[in-house]
């Protein structure tokens, strides 16, 4: 069975970074989902694919899955550009668009 460990993406909805701070091992489906004739559900009969594992490190995380023999990939997060913005550029002389309320 294999995993995966990655650093989740920050909400979009949000500004915090709270929830993007921990690393995370998840496993990777073994089989499909079906979907149920009757009322439409979707089931499977994998169950490791609800168990999902925080960590604080990344390191924490590959010695879990090196202990327990778990084949795992590890994705690295993304970097993040900051655009530095200040309030001012919204009345600069020279902007390309006009400034409207």
């Amino acid at each position: 069975m294999a995993a995966r460990i990655y650093k989740p993406a920050q909400n979009v909805m949000q500004q915090g970074k709270a929830a993007s701070r921990d690393w995370v091992l998840e496993y990777v489906p073994a089989e499909r989902r079906v979907i149920e004739p009757l009322m439409g559900w979707t089931s499977s009969g994998d169950t490791r694919r609800q168990v999902r594992i925080s960590f604080g490190s990344k390191e924490e995380a590959i010695a879990f899955a090196t202990e327990n023999g778990i084949a795992f990939r590890l994705e690295e997060p993304a970097p993040t550009k900051l655009r530095p913005k200040s309030y001012a550029e919204n009345f600069k002389f020279g902007r390309p668009d006009r400034w409207t309320h």
